[in-house]
C-alpha cells in the first residue's frame, strides 16, 4: 500500500482528502499540522468516519529539521499532497510578509524534503486566484496568470513556479497542480466540515454561523460588480468533490505517463453563482432566513471567475456529484454537528 504524507491534514480541505484517501483502500495516510490555524478533534473525526486512525505530526514546515524528521520517521513516502498555507484573502492584504514567509518557506522545505528523501510524486493545492482578474470566462488551464488580486494569490503564483522549477530538475519527480475554485459543505456524514479556531473568512461557513445565530448578521461585500445582480461571482464546489480528485491526481502521476512532469488541472463545476443567489438558495433549500445587509467591495476580491475543467474530467476520469443543494444540506448538518 502507498504511503501518503499530507501537509495540512487538520484543516478544512485536506481532512476531507485524508477521509477519501481512507476510502479508496488503496493509501496509508499521514498527516503534519501545526494546528495554528486549523482545530484538535479533526483526527478524531476522521476516525468515527472511516474506522481508521491516522497519525498527525504537530510540526510546523516552516521548521526545516522538523520537517525532515518527519519525513525520515515516516518514509519510505510514496507521495506527498501540500496544503499547509495561510489563505485569507483580505489578512493576506494586510499581512503580506507574513503570508511569503509561511506559505512559500513551508513549500521550500517541502520540496528540500521531497530532494533530499527521494519522494516520486507531490500534489500542489494551487488556487483559481492565480488567472487574476480574468477578460473570458470559464477560465481553463491555457488562460493566462494575470496580476494577483492579494499576496496570497501571488504566493500561489510564485509557488507553482518553485514547483515546475524543481521537476523541471527532477526527470523521475512527478507533480500535479491543482487550481480549485471555491470548496464549500461538508462530508455527507456530517461529522466533518470546515472548521478553524479564527473567525471564519468564508461565504458559506459564515452563511452557517449567521443562520444558527452564532453571528447577528453577514455582510455582502459589495453589490456594484458588472454581475447579474452586482455581487461577486464565483464556482462553487463541494470539498468531497474535491478530495475526490486529489486521490485522482495522485493515482493519475502514480499510473499514467505524461510528456511534462508537472501537470495543471483546473477543479471546478463550472457553474457560476454569486453571493446573493447562493445566500437565496440557501434560504430556499433549508427554509431559514439569513439576516444580512450590503456592504462595500472587500480589498482582494476578483467580480467574478469560473472554471473549464474539461481537462480534469478527460486525463483525472473525475467528475463532480454534489451539486448546490447537497452543498448546502451538508454544511447545514455539520453546523448542527460541529464542537
Amino acid at each position: 500500500m502507498k504511503k501518503i504524507l499530507v501537509t495540512g491534514g487538520n484543516g478544512y480541505i485536506g481532512s476531507h482528502t485524508l477521509i477519501q484517501l481512507i476510502r479508496s483502500g488503496q493509501f496509508e495516510v499521514v498527516s503534519i499540522d501545526n494546528l495554528s490555524r486549523s482545530a484538535r478533534g479533526t483526527m478524531e473525526r476522521i476516525k468515527k468516519i472511516t474506522g481508521k486512525a491516522v497519525t498527525n505530526h504537530e510540526v510546523d514546515l516552516c521548521d526545516r529539521e522538523a520537517t525532515f524528521s518527519v519525513f525520515e520517521k515516516e518514509g519510505p513516502i510514496d507521495g506527498v499532497i501540500h496544503f499547509a498555507a495561510y489563505k485569507c484573502v483580505p489578512e493576506s492584504v494586510e499581512q503580506p510578509l507574513m503570508y511569503y514567509r509561511n506559505n512559500l518557506n513551508s513549500l521550500l522545505n517541502v520540496l528540500d524534503a521531497c530532494e533530499k528523501f527521494r519522494i516520486p510524486h507531490l500534489v500542489f493545492s494551487s488556487s483559481c486566484s492565480v488567472y487574476g482578474e480574468v477578460e473570458q470566462l470559464p477560465v481553463s488551464e491555457a488562460t493566462p496568470m494575470g496580476t494577483a488580486a492579494c499576496p496570497y494569490a501571488h504566493t500561489k503564483q510564485i509557488g507553482e513556479g518553485m514547483i515546475r522549477s524543481f521537476a523541471s530538475q527532477h526527470s523521475s519527480f512527478r507533480a500535479i497542480l491543482l487550481r480549485y475554485f471555491n470548496p464549500v459543505g461538508a462530508d455527507m456524514s456530517g461529522w466533518n466540515g470546515e472548521l478553524s479556531p479564527d473567525k471564519p473568512n468564508n461565504l458559506m461557513p459564515i452563511i452557517m454561523e449567521t443562520a444558527s445565530g452564532k453571528r447577528p448578521s453577514m455582510t455582502v461585500y459589495g453589490t456594484d460588480y458588472a454581475t447579474r445582480d452586482g455581487s461577486c461571482i464565483r464556482d462553487y464546489i463541494h470539498v468531497t468533490d474535491i478530495a475526490d480528485a486529489h486521490v485522482k491526481a495522485l493515482q493519475y502521476a502514480m499510473n499514467e505517463t505524461a510528456a511534462d512532469n508537472c501537470e495543471i488541472f483546473n477543479l471546478g463545476s463550472g457553474n457560476g453563482i454569486s453571493v446573493l443567489e447562493m445566500l437565496h438558495a440557501f434560504e430556499k433549500i433549508t427554509g431559514q432566513k439569513l439576516n444580512y445587509e450590503l456592504g462595500p467591495r472587500r480589498p482582494g476580491d476578483i467580480p467574478a471567475i469560473f472554471s473549464d475543467s474539461s481537462k480534469a474530467r478527460k486525463l483525472l476520469h473525475w467528475e463532480c456529484h454534489y451539486g448546490v443543494e447537497e452543498m448546502i444540506l451538508s454544511a447545514w448538518k455539520w453546523e448542527q454537528n460541529r464542537p
